[in-house]
């Protein structure tokens, strides 16, 4: 699980987001209201906007592409029940709540990671 956050604001260009993600060495970026997850951009929605129209990056903002309240898992949940999520609704990218509370992000590569590890460890750890 990555506590290193790349975050981005739904008003931004998914150019301008793009460059922020790719800075950040990461394949999404979390939408913050505050301290309320609004949101997830990932590379996917990328494609997705620059298949429509190769200007799209330029003019079409987050707010247009990013899934709204994305689903998310428990810090104490287990990396088979989390990946068991990831592979229902589609997407590689999940974010980390404790008591309701954003605390990470972790991927289909950090779930390829741990099933290397022993036991059926918290994906928090």
């Amino acid at each position: 699980m990555s506590k290193d956050l790349v975050v981005v604001d739904r008003a931004m260009t998914v150019e301008e987001a793009s460059a922020v993600m790719w800075a950040g060495h990461a394949g999404s970026a979390l939408v913050m209201e505050g301290d309320r997850l609004a949101g997830i951009f990932t590379e996917r929605d990328i494609m997705k906007a620059l298949s429509r129209h190769a200007d799209t990056g330029r003019t079409a903002t987050v707010r247009e592409c990013m899934t709204f309240d994305p689903v998310t898992v428990d810090a104490d949940a287990s990396v088979g029940e989390a990946l068991d999520r990831m592979l229902t609704g589609g997407f590689r990218h999940l974010p980390v709540t404790e008591g309701g509370r954003l605390v990470g992000l972790i991927s289909m590569t950090d779930v390829a990671h741990a099933t290397a590890r022993p036991g059926g460890e918290p994906i928090a750890d």
